[in-house]
């Protein structure tokens, strides 16, 4: 059974910095890429960063240059480095990956930034 479990959120000032960790389980995690996306109130689900099993990244045009995606497979877990933090950025960030053709999300962590 695949399982990501987020951790990492909080509440932050404009400016600031958080590390969300996504840590995962049943799966082969070296092979697999993971995402993460965030849902703001009222809005649909975004990407925000993609990492992919040879540890190439992409990332939308909102975050890039102030996130990080990277990969620890030692420790099947996934982590955003998120610097110069706005308040726009605040959502529930969600990690997922594909496991045996399915999508799997993680229930969610939540970031505050206030102005």
């Amino acid at each position: 059974q695949v399982q990501l479990v987020e951790s990492g959120g909080g509440l932050v000032q404009a400016g600031g910095s958080l590390r969300l960790s996504c840590a995962a389980s049943g799966i082969t995690f070296s092979r697999n890429g993971f995402g993460w996306d965030r849902q703001a109130p009222g809005k649909q689900r975004e990407l925000v960063a993609f990492i992919g099993s040879g540890s190439s990244t992409t990332y939308s045009d909102a975050v890039k240059g102030r996130f990080t995606i990277s990969r620890d497979n030692a420790k099947n877990t996934v982590y955003l480095q998120m610097n110069s933090l706005k308040p726009e950025d605040t959502a529930v960030y969600y990690c997922r990956t594909v496991g045996g053709g399915t999508l799997y999300w993680g229930q969610g962590t939540q970031v505050t930034v206030s102005s």
